[in-house]
């Protein structure tokens, strides 16, 4: 890999400071919010360029780049990335295709928070109790009480393909709701969590966290008088921050930064070493003795 750093020519003259170069293929989407004018030139002084990847030419043609950093899906660009990473093992790829198929499935993802034991922390690290809906709703609610699920309920897509239906929620507080969802979804307990959830972002060793704006709490009287589906699209996003809101101490308080640290830390080493971790922590949040993730 090529590296920011002085170069010097055979008679010892100073040569144009090397600069690290990312190869970036992303979404429209993607691309308009993570490639901000003020980033790029934060970016440009700390000797980094971005160049776009022309995704109908041939990947090995391109270049050369010392980061490939995508967020595509598909089969086909898969398979490209793939073959580019065993011809160019000098350039780092984030993320390995085998670490991104980690996190697509939702419950096995959560499945990896499950057999964690970060006992020795205060406070605990848990998932709501769920299962997976892949068809015949009609049988849902037989298998969910045998599972021991109470209402209300969250239903989420089985698979985050990145795709704006991956990202629909829905609060249900009725059985006979569950028919008007299509499967493969996961059904999972809703816990009260004061409306406020942790977005954490892990890149190597850094950590941030970020509040965000949540479901609302769910009352006793709203469970017994108000039934049906309730869609609540794009939840936690960018749009949604409550860093600079007027909130109840013992909702506001992050979780303690060790905790943060250890779960970061094991969650990379369980989803194949991915480089870039991003996590969040609802339903229940942070209270000094329990934190679900979700």
């Amino acid at each position: 890999m090529r590296l920011k750093g002085e170069q010097f020519g055979a008679e010892g003259e100073e040569e144009e400071e090397q600069k690290l170069v990312v190869g970036y293929a992303l979404t429209l989407k993607k691309k308009k919010s993570f490639l901000q004018p003020e980033f790029e030139r934060l970016a440009c002084k700390r000797g980094i360029s971005f160049v776009a990847i022309d995704v109908n030419r041939p990947l090995s043609d391109q270049g050369p780049f010392d980061i490939i950093l995508h967020k595509l899906s598909g089969k086909e660009w898969i398979d490209i990335v793939e073959d580019y990473g065993q011809t160019h093992p000098e350039v780092a790829v984030i993320d390995p295709p085998d670490a991104i198929q980690h996190v697509y499935n939702r419950h096995s993802m959560l499945q990896n928070v499950v057999d964690l034991n970060l006992s020795e922390f205060d406070g605990r690290v848990c998932v709501p109790r769920q299962m997976v809906i892949m068809k015949d709703q009609l049988s849902i609610p037989d298998e969910a009480a045998k599972a021991g699920l109470k209402l209300p309920l969250v239903a989420k897509p089985l698979l985050v393909d990145g795709s704006a239906k991956s990202h629909e929620l829905f609060l249900l507080y009725d059985w006979s709701s569950l028919s008007k969802l299509e499967p493969p979804f996961v059904l999972q307990e809703f816990v009260n969590h004061g409306g406020i959830l942790f977005k954490i972002y892990n890149v190597g060793d850094a950590i941030k966290v970020v509040r965000r704006y949540s479901l609302p709490n769910v009352t006793k009287c709203q469970l017994a008088d108000v039934p049906g589906i309730f869609p609540f699209p794009r939840v936690s996003s960018a749009a949604a921050s409550a860093d600079d809101a007027d909130l109840d101490p013992d909702i506001a308080e992050l979780p303690p930064l060790p905790l943060l640290e250890r779960l970061s830390k094991e969650l990379r080493h369980r989803l194949a070493r991915s480089s870039i971790v991003q996590y969040r922590y609802d339903q229940g949040a942070w209270d000094k003795r329990h934190l679900l993730c979700n």
